[in-house]
C-alpha cells in the first residue's frame, strides 16, 4: 500500500476509535510532519512541547540528541541551545529591573556605562531593546567566537564602531544590543546579570533545566558549579547534571557534523542560554497564567511592537510581536545559533504555547515547522 494512504488509513482508524478527541488530526499531522523531517535528515533531533489552556497536549522527541551514541532527544530532559529565545528571558529580567526602579528604559545608555565610547548620537535602553539604536550586526567570525569574554569585555568587539544610523530612525536586529543591555543591568543593579536572571526569572518560574552555559553559581544554587559548554558537555554524568546536554550539530553537504565550539557567555542575554523544550513552554505559559509578577502596563510596553516612521517593526522589547499568515497574534521569538535552532510562540487568544528546539545550526525547516504549528490551529478552529 502507498505509505501515505497507509498512514491516512491509520489516522482515520484512530479517529473512529477516539471519536470526539478534538485534538487528534492536529496531533497526528504534527507527528507525521516531524517524523518526515527526521526521516529525510532535515534535522538530527527535534524536541517539541505544545500547551493548550495550561495543559500539555503534545510533547515528543524526534531523532537524536546525540547521533553517534544513538541517544534519543527528549523534550523534558534534552538540553539544547535556545539561541535568541534567550532575549525574552533577558527582557523579563529587564522588566523586573525597570519595575524595581533600578533602570529606566528611556534613560541614555551612557548613564549606566559612562565610559562607553561616545557616538554621533545618544541612544536609550528602550532603543537597544527594540533594535532601533543603530548598533551594527556581526562581522566575519564574530558569530562563532570561542573566547572566554565577560559581558563587559564583549563590548570591546564592537564598541569603537560608529552607529549604522541615527537611533530611532530604522530597525536593525542585532544581538549586540542585548550585550549592551546586560552590561547596563549589571551596572545598575550591582549584581552579575546571570545571577539576577536566575533569581528573578528562572528560579521563580521553576525553570530548573535552563542554564547559563559558562556560569559558575554559588554553592547550593540550582545549577551549582556546572560548566555546560565545550567538548566535555556530553560527558557530564547524570550524577552531576539531572538531564542530558544535547550534542550540537551543523549540517553540511555530507550530512551532520559537530558544530564548532563557541563561548556564548558574553552574549548570554542575546543568545547564550540552554534549556529544554518543556522549560521554554513553561516560560511562555507563565505569561498566560500571569505568574510573571510585572505590572501589566509595563509588561505591555515589552509586548507591543515598536513603530519606526509609522511602520511596525513587529518587534517589542526583546520579544517578537507579530501575527502569523492567518492573522493570529502571537509573541515569542525564533532563535538561531551555532548548534541550535528554536521556535517559541505564545498565542494569547487561543491560549496556546509552542516550544520547538532543534540541536542544529539553522536547519532550514521553518516552513515545515510553520505547518506543524498550523496543524494545531486547524483542529482548534474547527
Amino acid at each position: 500500500m502507498n505509505p501515505i494512504l497507509k498512514y491516512l488509513k491509520n489516522v482515520f482508524a484512530a479517529k473512529r476509535v477516539l471519536a470526539d478527541d478534538s485534538q487528534l488530526i492536529g496531533l497526528v499531522k504534527a507527528d507525521y510532519l516531524l517524523q518526515e523531517l527526521i526521516k529525510h535528515d532535515k534535522a538530527p533531533g527535534i524536541a517539541i512541547t505544545v500547551l493548550k489552556d495550561g495543559k500539555t497536549i503534545f510533547q515528543k522527541g524526534y531523532g537524536y540528541a546525540d547521533l553517534e551514541q544513538k541517544q534519543f532527544i527528549d523534550p523534558r530532559k534534552s538540553i539544547c541551545r535556545v539561541a535568541s529565545v534567550s532575549k525574552p528571558i533577558a527582557a523579563t529580567a529587564l522588566a523586573y529591573m525597570v519595575q524595581d526602579g533600578l533602570i529606566d528604559l528611556d534613560e541614555s545608555f551612557y548613564t549606566y556605562l559612562p565610559d562607553y565610547p561616545k557616538k554621533e548620537w545618544d541612544f536609550t535602553i528602550r532603543q537597544l531593546a527594540s533594535h532601533t539604536a543603530g548598533i551594527r550586526v556581526y562581522k566575519g567570525k564574530e558569530y562563532g567566537l570561542n573566547e572566554p569574554l565577560s559581558i563587559k569585555e564583549g563590548l570591546d568587539i564592537f564598541k569603537n564602531d560608529p552607529l549604522v544610523y541615527e537611533p530611532g530612525t530604522e530597525y536593525l536586529y542585532t544581538s549586540f544590543d542585548w550585550v549592551m543591555i546586560s552590561a547596563a543591568m549589571q551596572e545598575a543593579s550591582g549584581i552579575p546579570f546571570e545571577e539576577y536572571v536566575q533569581e528573578k526569572v528562572l528560579n521563580p518560574l521553576g525553570m530548573l533545566n535552563t542554564y547559563c552555559p559558562e556560569c559558575h553559581y554559588e554553592s547550593g544554587s540550582q545549577n551549582s558549579n556546572q560548566k555546560l559548554d565545550g567538548p566535555e558537555v556530553n560527558d557530564i554524568s547524570t550524577s552531576e547534571v539531572q538531564n542530558q546536554i544535547a550534542t550540537f550539530y551543523t549540517k553540511g553537504i555530507s550530512g551532520f557534523r559537530k558544530a564548532i565550539l563557541v563561548d556564548n557567555f558574553y552574549k548570554l542575554a542575546g543568545g547564550g542560554y540552554l534549556s529544554t523544550s518543556e522549560d521554554i513552554a513553561k516560560f511562555g505559559q507563565a505569561f498566560l497564567d500571569k505568574k510573571v509578577d510585572i505590572e501589566q502596563t509595563l509588561l505591555n510596553q515589552f509586548l507591543t511592537a515598536q513603530q519606526v516612521s509609522g511602520n511596525s517593526t513587529y518587534y517589542g522589547l526583546g520579544w517578537q510581536v507579530s501575527e502569523d499568515a492567518k492573522g493570529r497574534k502571537f509573541f515569542g521569538h525564533v532563535g538561531n545559533g551555532v548548534g541550535g535552532y528554536a521556535n517559541f510562540f505564545v498565542y494569547p487568544k487561543e491560549q496556546l504555547v509552542f516550544s520547538i528546539l532543534v540541536n542544529c545550526t539553522d536547519p532550514k525547516i521553518q516552513t515545515e515547522l510553520d505547518a506543524v504549528i498550523n496543524g494545531f490551529f486547524d483542529e482548534v478552529d474547527s
